[in-house]
């Protein structure tokens, strides 16, 4: 008959446990697992497939019991650690989001929006097709593979109950946001140029020929520029998007790889 001692069943507790918390967690925050076309237990069951692969090349767990005040502590550090990971690489998708508002609004077709399950909200519709462009874009790169390589490279870089969250760690993902952010901005500057530029010669036109009605004329001419300049501007996106997935990959770690004696 075979035997075990609580402190084996604890032992192999915490060796799957606390990592399957960090793994569920950055899967309901990181693109695409946190699509909500994704069923849940298909995400809970990739969480599971995923920490049955790496639990045995992780460094050595910490001797706890998973039901005590530490063990508590020790998983909703774990959490934490999985949410920020997925938060930083949500930041890139977010700022994808913010160049097609910013596009939208300068075309001024800003009201048009449509239903985004992503957010389970309303968004313009140039917001909607460039994100949906982007999350193409990093699937065919194996852009999800990539998350979870550097999700199982987490485990090396902040070994479970040894990594402490400075608070240089949330400055440093503070940062990393507005970094993500002024790409998104870049990705929009050629077409709000573009269109900046076409509102200014609207704007001569108007004073040196009063008699035109430029609200018949300006709307559907800025809207069609617009269109026209992010058609012709998709061919040069995909390294913008490139060095934006690759960002926000480096912020997955960059913000835990502070290390204090």
């Amino acid at each position: 008959m075979i035997s075990l001692s609580s402190a084996e069943i604890n032992a192999w507790v915490v060796a799957f446990f606390f990592p399957l918390a960090r793994v569920l967690a950055l899967m309901a925050t990181a693109p695409p697992f946190n699509n909500p076309a994704l069923p849940v237990r298909v995400r809970l069951l990739t969480g599971l497939a995923l920490t049955l692969g790496v639990a045995p090349a992780l460094p050595p767990m910490p001797v706890v019991d998973p039901g005590s005040g530490v063990g508590l502590l020790l998983l909703a550090q774990q959490m934490l650690i999985g949410f920020a990971m997925g938060f930083a690489m949500r930041l890139v998708f977010s700022a994808v989001d913010m160049a097609g508002s910013l596009i939208s609004l300068q075309m001024g077709i800003g009201f048009a929006s449509s239903y985004d399950p992503q957010t389970a909200g309303q968004t313009v519709v140039v917001s909607e097709f460039l994100g949906l462009l982007a999350l193409l874009v990093f699937m065919a790169i194996n852009g999800h593979l990539m998350v979870i390589a550097t999700l199982s490279h987490s485990f090396s870089l902040m070994p479970v109950g040894t990594t402490r969250l400075w608070p240089d760690t949330w400055w440093q993902l503070a940062a990393g946001g507005g970094v993500i952010f002024s790409y998104g901005l870049l990705l929009a500057l050629p077409i709000v140029v573009a269109l900046l530029i076409t509102n200014l010669a609207l704007a001569i036109l108007g004073r040196a020929a009063p008699q035109l009605n430029l609200m018949a004329i300006g709307f559907p001419l800025t809207i069609a520029l617009g269109f026209a300049a992010l058609m012709f501007g998709l061919a040069h996106l995909a390294q913008p998007m490139l060095a934006l997935f690759e960002q926000g990959l480096q912020s997955m770690l960059g913000p835990f790889a502070v290390q204090r004696p």
